[in-house]
């Protein structure tokens, strides 16, 4: 009995040695490190670990926040989903929402042609105390393009650009996000690399996103304009309403709204 319970210990320290501070570890990944579905039951009872959702569990006492959850999704169950829109954009110092009431909105995106569904427990674990929100679209003919690594202490986890960033969240205009967040956020985008954009735009599949991209881009007279070359963009036909009763922009056929002065 005594070897058995010196054997336990040996593993679960073997094991936080390997296991990055501040994140979420799922049961395939315990069982290559020698723990079983039993024993990592015996090292929640003896309180080394706690479970947070099914075949989830974090480090007792650890502290842990939706990104160390979303670390495990994209790593140990391989999902393809990313930090996107308006949350990329506050991940790097683009966007300052503060909610009126509630809790702060987490936007993660995935492409349509990833059918696993989110697991329950980033949705319901109380201690990330955000709303996690997904959208399922296959905004671009290339997934990865645009995608970048947010580091922190022990680990880091894929995120939008700021460019491909921007026209997540102009993807949810006007019927999910605001498009006068949509003017304040493109205004602050001065630095933006000339040529990811000009991929991105090119393997875009929504043509209100490419035209009101650049309308909101040129309102701003932003510096990386004359270095896009748009020869390849396809900007579709037709026109597009963002908000009906507004001003008329003909270069895009775009009807967007009209901001009041304040």
């Amino acid at each position: 009995m005594r070897s058995m319970t010196k054997r336990k210990v040996s593993i679960i320290n073997q094991l936080l040695k390997k296991w990055p501070r501040g994140t979420v570890a799922l049961q395939p990944w315990l069982t290559e490190h020698k723990v079983s579905k039993d024993l990592a039951a015996h090292y929640v009872t003896t309180k080394w670990l706690e479970r947070i959702g099914k075949s989830a569990f974090i480090i007792s006492g650890d502290k842990v926040d939706w990104t160390g959850g979303l670390y495990a999704i994209q790593q140990y169950a391989c999902l393809q989903v990313h930090v996107g829109g308006r949350t990329a954009l506050e991940m790097q110092g683009h966007a300052h929402f503060i909610p009126m009431q509630g809790r702060r909105v987490v936007w993660l995106f995935k492409p349509a042609t990833e059918v696993r569904n989110l697991p329950q427990w980033l949705y319901d674990y109380f201690a990330w105390q955000v709303k996690i929100s997904f959208r399922k679209r296959k905004l671009f003919t290339d997934n990865e393009l645009g995608l970048t690594e947010k580091k922190f202490t022990t680990y880091s986890i894929k995120i939008s650009s700021r460019e491909r960033a921007m026209m997540e969240y102009l993807d949810l205009v006007p019927d999910i996000e605001s498009y006068s967040q949509a003017i304040y956020l493109m205004e602050g985008l001065k630095t933006l690399r000339p040529d990811l954009i000009t991929v991105l735009l090119k393997n875009c599949n929504s043509i209100k996103v490419k035209r009101l991209f650049m309308y909101l881009a040129e309102e701003e007279n932003h510096p990386w304009l004359t270095r896009l070359d748009l020869s390849k963009v396809d900007f579709g036909k037709g026109k597009r309403v963002i908000g009906k009763g507004g001003k008329y922009n003909a270069k895009y056929n775009l009807l967007v709204p009209v901001m009041s002065e304040e």
